[in-house]
């Protein structure tokens, strides 16, 4: 496995491979003989790399076959084209590329941040009008270094999603030689391939019906209002197509996405039960007959439905590459370049999800209080622990009568800012959260930790958040890591230019700290970067084990966790 990274200038280009399996690096400047030898030599290799499959595979292909790779770095960066359009000579040469970045990474840097590492820019312009000096040559290689050990930490951290890449393209090639170069391909197209998917033009998107099953008396409205073939499109005067209507007494919103409703800042302590559909969107699929009509045989997913439950059962690592089959299905159905699109089947499986469970939420309405529903679930708190049999009994009229199963989870504490945050506890003292607030963090997704920390405590174990906050010495957990878009040219610390896009910051009680400040790239006009304060300091070097300077404000800390449990309708 080779992981590499490419740095192109006008006049000069370069790339930094670190072979993980000889342990061993390349640094080629400047020298494509060197490079084809290296290509040749690890053609049947995996090459791995941050957004390599929108740029560096193409710089890499198109300097094999002779082109200047700043007239395609410009093709791709500056005039916005995919790499692949740019000569239909790069399908001639063969490359098992795997990407670790997904669609919704922010980027590199942003990782390299949240890990606590120095996120510091080259000092070499990438616009630079000329050949490049030989220590701006060394400083872009030790730049270039460094994001390919970045990437190998990054690809690390996010090693299952590689295992189960592989194991989708195992499954693809069931029967045949195995195929590496499907690992350059996206979990949904791997999906399509497996399920034998043949793209076919559809043009009764909105030719939508009913479930057979389903038993709506009190919210016909909700039917009516798809029935309405005026309602039949997914945007109306430039706003999102929905019906906001109160059900069981909770705002709820209906459309063409899933069902979204919870009582707005809630918190309370009970019997809760958390009730959600096994598996909704692929069991409404097989039970319904809602598949992509692109399939050669739709009793393939079902098989695959079935045996993943059977390894997963078993605690079998197969069962992960089979669940990516089954969750990808619905989504890419309204993907064009895919062949599973049928948009048509994608609009079935999300108003059949949606009706059925209003369907349940009526008949659950009048013996318990509806406090969240979602698009696969519901949790309701109920009026006495002895009502667990009735409610259990109306789940199970309504199982046996859709053909869908529900599993329960019990809680008994709930805090609800809206129906995507919330932490909710059971008798144990486990919690399950969602949000940006309160979400469970990661190596990859590190952002104001000792917020997200000083909310759970508070809101699990009853921890003040002065308590949690204060008593936290680790600098890495008050930073705000921000990275601005392309819509901005650079950031102003005060009136300090910063040369980097993407930033750690920290509240400052040094009032000659100034705030930091985006310029927008067409306007020139100043914006404030989101949940920065007004005085900060800027630490880029590593930040892992170092201890909280005197002039961190812990205070501007304490006063966002109270404003966000404010939110919550906590305090």
């Amino acid at each position: 496995m080779l992981f590499y990274d490419f740095e192109v200038f006008k006049e000069d280009w370069l790339v930094v491979i670190i072979d993980m399996d000889k342990k061993k690096e390349h640094v080629i400047i400047n020298d494509s003989d060197k490079l084809e030898k290296i290509y040749d030599k690890n053609i049947n290799n995996i090459w791995v790399g941050f957004n390599s499959r929108h740029y560096d595979q193409y710089i890499l292909k198109g300097i094999l076959c002779g082109f200047d790779p700043k007239r395609i770095n410009d093709y791709i960066i500056l005039k916005g084209n995919p790499g692949w359009k740019f000569s239909s000579l790069f399908r001639r040469i063969p490359l098992n590329n795997y990407d670790v970045m997904s669609n919704i990474d922010r980027g590199l840097k942003s990782f390299e941040g949240f890990m606590g590492n120095n996120i510091k820019e080259s000092s070499v312009p990438f616009d630079i009008d000329r050949k490049l000096t030989d220590e701006e040559i060394q400083e872009t290689v030790k730049y270039c270094r460094h994001d390919v050990e970045q990437t190998i930490e990054v690809f690390l951290q996010r090693k299952e999603d590689f295992e189960a890449c592989m194991g989708l393209v195992k499954l693809a090639c069931q029967g045949k030689p195995l195929n590496l170069s499907l690992i350059s391909k996206t979990k949904s197209q791997l999906a399509a391939i497996i399920l034998e998917a043949t793209q076919k033009e559809h043009d009764d998107e909105f030719d939508i019906d009913f479930p057979s099953t389903l038993k709506i008396e009190k919210y016909k409205e909700v039917v009516d209002w798809y029935k309405n073939l005026d309602n039949r499109c997914y945007e109306k005067d430039g706003k999102k197509n929905q019906l906001d209507i109160m059900i069981a007494g909770v705002p709820h919103q209906f459309g063409w996405g899933g069902v979204h409703g919870a009582i707005p800042q809630y918190s309370g302590e009970g019997y809760f039960l958390n009730m959600d559909v096994a598996s909704l969107y692929p069991s409404l699929m097989i039970q319904y007959n809602l598949h992509s009509r692109n399939m050669k045989d739709p009793k393939k997913y079902e098989d695959i439905y079935h045996t993943r439950l059977k390894y997963k059962k078993e605690k079998n690592p197969l069962q992960a590459p089979l669940k990516l089959v089954l969750n990808s299905t619905y989504g890419v159905m309204k993907d064009k370049n895919n062949g599973l699109y049928d948009p048509l089947q994608a609009n079935r499986v999300c108003v059949y999800g949606q009706l059925l469970l209003l369907d349940l939420i009526e008949k659950l309405e009048p013996h318990c209080q509806i406090i969240q529903s979602n698009t696969d679930g519901i949790l309701i708190k109920m009026n006495n622990y002895e009502d667990f049999d009735l409610i259990d009994d109306i789940a199970y009229e309504w199982e046996q009568r859709t053909h869908l199963t529900l599993e329960f989870d019990e809680y008994r504490k709930v805090f609800q800012k809206d129906v995507n945050n919330y932490i909710i506890v059971d008798v144990n003292g486990k919690y399950k959260s969602k949000g940006a607030y309160v979400k469970k963090l990661n190596n990859l997704d590190y952002d104001l930790p000792i917020i997200n920390k000083a909310l759970v405590e508070y809101m699990v174990h009853n921890v003040p958040i002065e308590k949690t906050i204060n008593d936290c010495n680790d600098l890495k957990e008050f930073q705000l890591v921000t990275k601005i878009s392309s819509k901005y040219t650079h950031i102003l610390h005060g009136d300090e230019y910063i040369k980097e896009k993407c930033i750690r910051i920290f509240a400052s009680i040094d009032e000659n700290d100034k705030g930091v400040t985006k310029i927008h790239a067409t306007t020139g006009r100043p914006a404030k970067i989101s949940n920065s304060p007004e005085h900060c300091f800027i630490y880029n070097d590593e930040v892992n084990d170092v201890k909280v300077p005197k002039k961190l404000d812990k205070a501007w800390y304490v006063d966002l966790a109270a404003k966000r449990l404010k939110d919550f309708g906590v305090m």
